[in-house]
């Protein structure tokens, strides 16, 4: 901690040596790379450096195309207008060869595929199935209970109209009961 209320020669020195201190250490310490950075970098080199370009057997071309994945039945690739997966039955020979492509292999893994599509779509149909009964029972539970509401209304309505009749009618007994002019 510095001192600057006293003027002596004693604190000048103390302060003089604490600025040379902090002085040496910023010089001779290495300056540390920002590790968020480097990675970064490293990723968009190495991936740049894997760019190919990709011609199906169709003549569609994919020009500065990442792959992202390889499967058993195709490779998805990444490029400018987007991701997407490209079957070795589209790719030439060379292609299919350098990846490993496995006929027997790609039409099993397509088969677990569309038996999993198949069992999501089914778990999906059910699902909604199951809302539209829940909503189904909910919207039939309202209208008992705004129909049970109806009868209540009409019955108090009704309860008021008898309470005020009965009410003329003792006004009458009681007109009646009293001795006239």
């Amino acid at each position: 901690m510095f001192r600057f209320a006293q003027h002596d020669n004693h604190s000048e020195f103390l302060l003089d040596r604490q600025i040379w201190n902090m002085r040496t250490q910023n010089e001779f310490q290495p300056r540390q790379v920002n590790t968020k950075v480097l990675p970064l970098f490293i990723l968009l080199f190495v991936s740049a450096a894997f760019c190919e370009d990709f011609k199906t057997i169709n003549g569609k071309e994919y020009k500065d195309a990442t792959i992202t994945r390889v499967e058993p039945d195709g490779i998805v690739i990444k490029t400018k207008s987007g991701i997407t997966k490209v079957h070795f039955a589209e790719l030439p020979k060379e292609i299919q060869e350098r990846f490993h492509y496995d006929l027997q292999k790609a039409g099993a893994y397509s088969a677990e595929q569309a038996a999993n599509y198949t069992t999501y779509q089914k778990q999906q149909q059910d699902a909604q199935r199951e809302r539209e009964e829940a909503a189904a029972k909910n919207n039939a539970i309202l209208a008992q209970q705004e129909a049970a509401k109806n009868r209540t209304q009409a019955l108090q309505v009704r309860y008021e109209e008898l309470q005020k009749q009965e009410d003329d009618l003792l006004r009458q007994i009681g007109e009646a009961k009293q001795p006239g002019p």
